[in-house]
């Protein structure tokens, strides 16, 4: 068990020693492909594929390394994604092209001399083996020679100086081949592997990409609530209120008990009915769904008590889950315009940034915003706080008051 494993601690190293070579090879020809950027752009096609080429060599050593310590690895991906401005995005923004990088350099520094060094070790051992009974085809003038320096004039020398040569060759070959590729192998894991900042950073993007995935999901399913409650159950309600009215209608004036029960029944249906019509528009406001964020954000500007101003720049396709809270967030803004402020007019202005939506609202009113007298603002920053978002307000004393709230909409 023991020699198998020495096998393959040597057969490791003796692998490690070409590949190191062939890793150095490699450098001149990304210098050459970075250079043609500039050159024609051939390298914005080029140092993608070198790239992707890189991430399979180092993968395979990777493999190689964490076979040989016994541990477990999970696959890293090496496919370009379509177009070449994604696929130099990726090549220049991922950090695990950085640590291929990074390990090509220690590979090659690392590499050649384990590599060497295993190679002589080893040959101390193979060498007086092969050499030491072919001692006299050498020239007596230049005989061969066991620890480099004894010359080998015969078969009792041969015999003797290749077993002394070999039995100290092998418990150094026992003791420095494993320690070397281990060594090798950790640092070539260590290398390739993502630092505990660089793992954090990929989970709370893992997070994030999950969360947004998750909001998603919940705002489709708040819009199928807000549809089978608007078309079945709040439907329903209509129907049984209709026929209790009817039925107010037809029974004679002396119904007595009956003709109360009826008006209580037909009073308590037409309350559950506006109750039910207000938790559906704070679940998910059914204007969203007939006129999308534009339709609504317009609606809430013209039911204003003061003149607003909407403004949209190219929003382009956003989450249903950032569309609610955009629209609640606006509706919640102009809201407290219209009773705090004693503004005469206000803006309301949304644009996308890359992969965020910014929400500018601000109005001429007398400003000095207290949150914690229970402006509203708190709930805003409670809902901008679910996406990670970010509220700033800028309110002085005798106004204006500025709301800027910034929320990720990347999909």
């Amino acid at each position: 068990m023991r020699l198998m494993r020495l096998w393959r601690e040597v057969r490791y190293l003796l692998v490690v020693l070409p590949a190191s070579i062939a890793t150095l090879v490699f450098l001149p020809l990304l210098a050459a492909g970075l250079v043609s950027t500039g050159v024609g752009g051939l390298g914005f096609v080029v140092v993608p594929r070198m790239m992707t080429a890189l991430r399979r060599w180092a993968e395979w050593h990777r493999r190689r390394a964490a076979s040989l310590l016994g541990v477990m690895i999970s696959e890293r991906e090496a496919r370009l994604p379509k177009g070449l401005r994604a696929q130099w995005r990726r090549v220049t923004d991922d950090p695990a092209y950085r640590r291929d990088l990074r390990w090509t350099l220690r590979n090659i520094a690392t590499g050649v001399p384990a590599g060497l060094a295993a190679l002589t070790v080893i040959g101390l051992v193979v060498t007086p083996v092969v050499e030491a009974p072919l001692w006299w085809l050498f020239p007596a003038e230049d005989p061969l020679r066991l620890f480099v320096v004894v010359p080998v004039t015969g078969w009792a020398g041969a015999f003797w100086l290749g077993a002394a040569q070999v039995a100290m060759a092998v418990p150094l070959t026992w003791w420095a081949v494993p320690r070397l590729a281990r060594l090798h192998a950790r640092g070539c894991l260590s290398a390739l592997e993502p630092s505990p900042a660089e793992r954090l950073a990929e989970r709370v993007g893992e997070l994030t990409e999950s969360r947004a995935g998750v909001l998603d999901a919940h705002g489709a399913e708040l819009r199928r609530i807000e549809r089978d409650l608007h078309d079945g159950t709040q439907a329903r309600l209509v129907a049984i209120a209709l026929r209790l009215g009817v039925a107010r209608e037809a029974l004679p004036e002396d119904a007595g008990l009956l003709a109360q029960l009826l008006r209580e029944a037909h009073e308590g249906t037409e309350e559950a009915m506006a109750e039910l019509r207000e938790v559906i528009r704070t679940m998910y406001p059914p204007i969203l769904a007939d006129r999308g964020l534009p339709g609504a954000l317009t609606a809430v500007a013209a039911r204003a008590g003061v003149p607003v101003e909407v403004t949209l720049d190219g929003l382009g396709h956003i989450p249903a889950a950032v569309e609610a809270a955009a629209y609640f967030i606006v509706a919640e803004s102009v809201t407290n315009i219209t009773k705090h402020s004693g503004a005469a007019r206000a803006t309301v202005r949304l644009t996308r940034r890359d992969d965020t939506l910014v929400i500018e609202i601000t109005d001429d009113g007398r400003g000095g915003i207290d949150e914690s007298r229970g402006t509203g603002v708190m709930g805003i920053r409670k809902r901008t706080a679910a996406f990670d978002g970010v509220v700033r307000v800028h309110s002085p004393v005798g106004g204006p008051t500025a709301i800027t709230v910034e929320l990720p909409c990347a999909s």
